[in-house]
Parts: C-alpha cells; sequence; structure tokens
C-alpha cells in the first residue's frame, strides 16, 4: 500500500531529488518549502512519514516536529534533514521525537534505505500480534508500547522516539546479547559500517533516563568486546 510523505525542504533542487527517488519507491508525495505553509498543509491531511529539513523559512523544522508530536491523535513518522553538523542539532531534533536523521550532503540511495526502514518498522508494529503489544514491567521499570509511555523509579520518562525503540527492543528480548551492528540493524533498519557511533550515542543518554545510576546500569549492560544485554525478568 502507498504512503503519504510529506517532503518539507526549502532547496528547490534538493526537494525534487528527494521527490523522485521516493517517487520510484510509489509513494504518495506532497512538497513545501515554507515551513508555516508545510505545517498548514499537515493539519489539513494526514501524512505517514515527513521528511523535514531543519533550517526553513516561516517555521523552522525542529518548532514542526515538536508540534508534529504534541499531536496526540496520530503519529506521524518524522525524518529530519540538517546541514549542520553539530551533535547538538541532531540531538534536539532527536530529543524533539525525530525517528531518524540525515546530515546534508547525503545519499539518495540511503535516503531511500532509511524512508524505506522507517516504513518497515512502524508496520511490523501495527501487524504486531495483541501478545506483543502489552504493557511490560521489570523492577522499577515499566513500558507500554500502545501509549509509547516509560516509567522508572516511580517517575513518567519522557523518550524520543528512537530511545523507545530501542528500549521496546531490548524489552521484548531479555537476556539476549546484540551487538552494535545488530541493533542498527533491528532498530534502525539498516547496517552500514561506521554508524556504531549512533547506537552508543543513544545508548548513554537512554541509561541517563531510566537507570537509577547509568555508571553503574541495571537494565542494559554492556558486555565488553561484544554489546549489550538487556536484564530483568518480566513482571
Amino acid at each position: 500500500m502507498a504512503k503519504t510523505v510529506l517532503i518539507v525542504e526549502d532547496d528547490a533542487d534538493i526537494a525534487e531529488l528527494v521527490r523522485m527517488h521516493l517517487a520510484e519507491a510509489g509513494h504518495a508525495l506532497e512538497v513545501c518549502h515554507d515551513g508555516s505553509k508545510a505545517w498548514e498543509r499537515y493539519q489539513k491531511k494526514h501524512f505517514d512519514l515527513v521528511v523535514l529539513d531543519i533550517m526553513l523559512p516561516g517555521m523552522d523544522g525542529l518548532e514542526i516536529c515538536r508540534r508534529i508530536r504534541q499531536d496526540e491523535t496520530r503519529y506521524t513518522l518524522v525524518l529530519m534533514l540538517t546541514s549542520k553538523t553539530t551533535e547538538l542539532d541532531r540531538v534536539l531534533g532527536l530529543e524533539l521525537g525525530a525517528d531518524d536523521y540525515l546530515t546534508k550532503p547525503f545519499s539518495l540511495m540511503e535516503l531511500v534505505a532509511r524512508v524505506k526502514a522507517l516504513l518497515r518498522r512502524s508496520e511490523a508494529l501495527e501487524a504486531a500480534p495483541e501478545t506483543e503489544q502489552r504493557r511490560l514491567s521489570f523492577h522499577q521499570l515499566s513500558i507500554d508500547p500502545t501509549t509509547r509511555e516509560v516509567e522508572a523509579n516511580g517517575q513518567s520518562v519522557e523518550l524520543t522516539a528512537k530511545e523507545f525503540d530501542l528500549l521496546w527492543h531490548f524489552a521484548r528480548h531479555p537476556g539476549q546479547v546484540f551487538s552494535r551492528m545488530q541493533l542498527l540493524d533491528q532498530v534502525w533498519g539498516y547496517s552500514h559500517e561506521g554508524y556504531e557511533h549512533t547506537v552508543n550515542s543513544h545508548m548513554n543518554r537512554l541509561r541517563g533516563k531510566i537507570e537509577p545510576d547509568p555508571k553503574k546500569p541495571i537494565y542494559i549492560k554492556t558486555v565488553w568486546g561484544v554489546g549489550y544485554q538487556f536484564i530483568g525478568d518480566r513482571q
């Protein structure tokens, strides 16, 4: 089934290249070059995915992403594009709820692969049987995949979209050890070499939010030389 994608990019040439490559995958596409107009369009139509540049006239991409995540009536995937190279810009986008990001200049083949991975994981979650969508609890950690709510040590925890996906993947496979490349493939949907640092940065932020003491994690352990392991008995 074709997915609806909104491309928000002020550079007309880049927007057209993205449109052409995603059109070949059979998606229904719309393009906006202005942030404010893109937000107006988003409010009037359902989109499965928004490919969103950060630097935009009218309203910037970070504000659009923030508003999309405030909409509790639907969950729309967000793939952020940025010409900035600082870690701060990427973290800001992820903290506001972006599902993934690409830094310009980027490979169009990689963009298409990221889009396919995001849509595939979304479809898999929607198609998951009810037994795989129930709330899971481990000690002082509670995870609800339906509402994407997490409680740790008696407090509500705000996770980014990808942090939640990572935690949910671990929670569904307690005791299993995953390498960084396996996590890239199974959580992000791609396993290109050189992106292992993406797993590390997400893991550090996730531990900082759910662990009583991130320096001495009790939920997600590091298995030196291999990867990471989720520890905990389901309640």
